[in-house]
């Protein structure tokens, strides 16, 4: 159907819609990461992702999460009956259908993280059933997202470290994050490497995954301010807001505490906020349930002044970052950027620091290789 004919054929009061969602198909992909990795509290070895494709009038709308199968699981038992069958162009109208069907299951989690791979996939479907880019539908306030390089794991070596690290800098975006908090004895030698390898111009980011003690953070936070530290994510667990607040207060100038990337829901995010715990709140669209979830966390920080950082996953988090108003940038993680690269037709690159939509292809810009996928496959 084209665009034209979805657009016009909305009669007021109709029963079924036009535009109908006919289903929607889920697979699980993992890939492997180029080296064992680590943060200050976790290892891992590979990454999975959720993959979401709904269907209308002839399109496929197409959206994921990064996590375990059980959200794959929870699309298939619960989510896509909710689905099936809703007017493609309501998509809120899904969302709250999606969040009353998982009060009984354990909402926040592994719930919410479905809700999202769904939500994006719906969001995506739309804009296509309307041959319009994503960014677009959305009303942008932004023509490219500014990004900052992100990986730095504590398993890697000192060369390794400064080769990643330095071969950000020198692609020219002009911000990096590093991981902390397994070593924290070690860490102030590996922050002057990275130091070392990006120059002075470049901005340095550590992040501790809440692995340091309020005081052990408070700490390390004066040991590395001589190398222009400027960013401290989970400096203590994201769940001690008086803790954050604790940093936040008596980190030395000029470095800002920020979380929230393990928020599901609005109220995380408002307890955070009211708190007063971060100078940059963060939120992950394929966690905080889709884009209708991210915009939302987007008008609290907007209410309150605060900026938000788009967390990880870059190729589904750039349309819905163009429409955030109080956004101060988006992660270019390691990790998701090699599994989308495998993955997808239409990924975007930086271009001088920042990640610019390709507002040419409608939808969120992105095509599923299949042949290269199903090598990936679960």
């Amino acid at each position: 159907m084209a665009a034209t004919d979805v657009r016009r054929a909305r009669p007021r009061g109709a029963g079924a819609p036009e535009a109908a969602i006919e289903g929607i198909d889920v697979a699980v992909y993992t890939l492997p990461t180029d080296q064992p990795e680590s943060d200050g509290t976790a290892k891992w070895e590979a990454t999975t992702m959720v993959l979401v494709e709904a269907y209308a009038g002839g399109k496929t709308g197409l959206g994921y999460t990064y996590g375990d199968v059980s959200s794959g699981r929870v699309i298939e038992s619960v989510l896509r009956d909710v689905v099936t069958g809703r007017d493609a162009m309501a998509v809120g109208a899904a969302w709250e259908a999606m969040g009353r069907a998982c009060r009984n299951l354990g909402r926040p989690g592994v719930a919410s993280m479905a809700i999202a791979a769904v939500d994006n996939a719906l969001w995506d479907l739309k804009a296509r059933l309307l041959d319009l880019p994503l960014a677009t539908l959305l009303d942008p306030v932004r023509p490219a997202v500014p990004v900052y390089g992100s990986g730095g794991f504590t398993s890697y070596t000192d060369e390794r470290l400064a080769e990643q690290l330095g071969g950000w800098a020198a692609m020219g975006i002009p911000r990096v994050k590093m991981k902390v908090g397994r070593e924290p004895e070690r860490d102030p030698e590996r922050v002057r490497v990275a130091r070392d390898a990006i120059g002075p111009d470049t901005e340095l980011y550590v992040d501790a995954n809440g692995a340091l003690s309020r005081k052990g953070a408070l700490a390390f936070a004066v040991r590395v301010a001589e190398h222009g530290v400027s960013w401290f994510e989970e400096p203590v667990s994201s769940d001690d807001l008086e803790g954050l607040r604790l940093v936040r207060d008596r980190a030395p100038a000029g470095m800002d505490v920020a979380a929230g990337e393990y928020g599901y829901m609005l109220p995380y995010f408002e307890a955070m906020l009211a708190a007063g715990a971060v100078d940059c709140l963060q939120a992950d669209v394929t966690r905080c349930e889709g884009i209708t979830g991210f915009l939302r966390v987007g008008a609290l920080c907007q209410a309150r002044s605060l900026e938000l950082s788009g967390h990880c996953g870059p190729a589904i988090h750039l349309h819905p970052c163009c429409a955030v108003p109080a956004l101060r940038h988006l992660e270019y993680f390691h990790d998701h950027v090699r599994f989308e690269a495998r993955m997808f037709d239409g990924v975007p690159e930086p271009v001088d620091g920042a990640l610019h939509p390709d507002l040419s292809r409608p939808g969120n810009g992105l095509e599923l290789r299949r042949a290269d996928a199903e090598r990936y496959a679960n």
